[in-house]
């Protein structure tokens, strides 16, 4: 499988290659910050067959958490494009709505972080849920 991608602008763009590793939706506070309000809908590819192609990302790590995540966005319009967790050594996370077929995800096969989910989130039906990260 080989994805494409980009940000809203256009100035960054990716390439991701391979079987997703996972394909999630997290419900996380960090993730509706990010967000605007909702969940995050994410695919994890390898980082070995991930690059850009076009820009280079800007990055942003949290100070204050003990292993935060280095979320990558456009340094032109700000979109938010990939995260890397140090939890997942080899991953990087895309984000589906940046996809040039965003209908190449399907669907999530888990939701996690639903202890944080807001009422006006849905969860997918028959779609394994976890109040926290599956361990």
């Amino acid at each position: 499988m080989k994805l494409t991608g980009h940000c809203y602008c256009g100035a960054l763009r990716y390439e991701a290659g391979g079987d997703p590793l996972f394909k999630g939706q997290c419900h996380c506070r960090e993730c509706q910050y990010i967000s605007g309000g909702m969940p995050a809908v994410v695919m994890g590819m390898k980082e070995a067959e991930f690059r850009y192609t076009q820009g280079k990302p800007k990055g942003f790590r949290r100070g204050d958490l003990p292993n935060p995540v280095t979320r990558e966005f456009c340094p032109e319009c700000g979109t938010h494009v990939a995260t890397r967790a140090p939890g997942m050594p080899g991953a990087v996370m895309l984000k589906v709505g940046t996809l040039d077929d965003p209908g190449a995800f399907g669907k999530p096969q888990m939701v996690i972080f639903t202890c944080d989910k807001q009422p006006f989130h849905q969860l997918p039906e028959g779609v394994p849920a976890f109040e926290r990260a599956p361990g």
